[in-house]
């Protein structure tokens, strides 16, 4: 996998270069400039973004990055494991439990350095649903919930939907209100006779007597709305609105469908409980689903864990590696983001009922889709995975990269409950490096370089 690029925040102009050449006479170099434009960026939602759907697979309880995306072959058998690794197709290391993932690594980017100070899971969680450490005297949205308040529903289908169902309070809408809570799909698509519940009218309900219920209802609150005026009054309206156009999809019924699969499909993925999950979130997405997170428990492995992986892991390898090569074929990854994370990572050192602890100093999680660089590694950590040696990324640094991927001002500010402005997230920095869209070549360096050289030269002459 690549490690070092070259890179330049956005395409430049010609209107560019002129910029240029007058700050420099300011005294500004070609790094300010750039530096002011990502500055930009980072306040300017963008009109047309890389991604226009996400799907967030995470990994409940700590997925071990040393059993994943960073594993120690070199290193002692006490922090290496005994599970082996495997080289990629960019040939780099994986766990050896990833083969069909390690197959795939040209398609996706991982980032091996993230970190945070949060040692349990309810704060590392909050960290990596929200962008945002968690407080007592806020209850922050999640990253679905986000979506929906920014960009709303498409084609009648939830803008945020989460699978199996809402297992954390991190998944929640925070202070966005109830509008923007996510849909849950209780039941396991993997069994037989699986189907997601409020998605029809009510037994005995036709469709022209749920429509007069709601021109009934909505001539109570016209004659109500001065009266009630509430954020959470206006929350409730959208909710209920939602849920109408909901329940009257027949292509919103269609999408969660999927028994419509053909089985071969199916099987592609893995008839397991994570490989049906994620081709439930690949229906959604091609269907129009702006957000949809796949959460899969079972990851805290404090003991056993070599036999916890070998029975959880391939599930997770074969659905993820299908997943990623299914959207690239049927032409929507380039416009889906997938993010595959979890709350921490795990202890370097196997401890002494063959597991390994919580471990927040340095982790893995991998990103694909919507404008993502593939084929990279981010980041280094030491020879057991234990410190990070370069390029640390945190939560907000991941929130302000995402979000600006959908499209998303990540400093844009809000109203909390009590009044008080908040930002979508904290004071991250887009990852910049490794965003496919400011990839530049030694040629464009050397064109950039020999169009400013004029321009500056003129900027720097003493005035005749």
């Amino acid at each position: 996998m690549r490690r070092m690029s070259t890179f330049c925040p956005g395409p430049s102009s010609r209107r560019d270069f002129l910029k240029v050449g007058f700050l420099s006479g300011l005294g500004l170099s070609l790094g300010d400039y750039f530096s002011l434009r990502a500055a930009q960026a980072a306040t300017t939602p963008r009109e047309d973004p890389p991604a226009d759907s996400a799907i967030l697979i995470f990994l409940d309880g700590g997925l071990s990055h040393l059993e994943s995306f960073d594993p120690k072959p070199e290193a002692p058998i006490d922090y290496r494991g005994d599970l082996g690794s495997v080289r990629t197709v960019t040939g780099e290391y994986f766990g050896g439990l990833f083969p069909q993932t390690a197959s795939i690594a040209d398609k996706i980017a991982i980032i091996r350095t993230v970190n945070h100070s949060a040692k349990f899971h309810l704060r590392a969680k909050g960290n990596m649903l929200t962008g945002r450490d968690t407080k007592p005297e806020i209850i922050y949205p999640s990253y679905g919930s986000i979506v929906s308040h920014e960009l709303g529903p498409r084609a009648n289908l939830p803008a945020y939907t989460c699978i199996p169902s809402l297992l954390d309070p991190n998944l929640g809408y925070g202070y966005l209100g109830l509008a923007h809570s996510a849909f849950t799909v209780e039941g396991e698509p993997l069994h037989e006779g699986f189907k997601v519940k409020n998605l029809n009218l009510p037994s005995g309900v036709s469709p022209e007597r749920m429509e007069k219920r709601r021109t009934l209802l909505e001539e109570v609150d016209s004659h109500t709305k001065n009266l009630e005026t509430s954020d959470a009054v206006r929350s409730m309206d959208e909710y209920y609105g939602r849920a109408y156009a909901l329940i009257s999809s027949e292509s919103a019924r269609e999408a969660f469908d999927i028994t419509a699969e053909p089985q071969a499909i199916r099987d592609e993925y893995g008839m397991t409980a994570m490989g049906q999950r994620l081709l439930l979130s690949r229906r959604l997405v091609e269907a129009g689903a702006r957000f949809v997170t796949v959460f899969d428990q079972g990851w805290d492995l404090h003991e056993d864990i070599k036999p916890a992986m070998e029975a959880r892991a391939p599930g997770l390898d074969r659905g993820y590696a299908t997943l990623i090569r299914d959207l690239e074929r049927r032409g929507l990854l380039d416009r889906t983001l997938v993010i595959l994370a979890t709350e921490f990572g795990r202890s370097v050192q196997i401890n002494h009922l063959a597991g390994r602890d919580h471990w927040w100093r340095a982790f893995s999680i991998a990103l694909a889709g919507g404008g993502i660089q593939k084929g990279i590694v981010y980041g280094k950590t030491d020879a057991h995975a234990a410190e990070i040696i370069e390029n640390p990324v945190s939560p907000e640094d991941l929130a302000a990269t995402i979000l600006t991927q959908l499209g998303i001002s990540p400093s844009k500010k809000l109203l909390s409950p009590g009044g008080r402005p908040v930002a979508l997230t904290g004071e991250g920095s887009i990852l910049f490096d490794i965003l496919a869209l400011f990839l530049m070549n030694t040629t464009t360096i050397k064109f950039c370089t020999l169009s400013l050289l004029p321009l500056i030269v003129m900027a720097l002459a003493p005035a005749s």
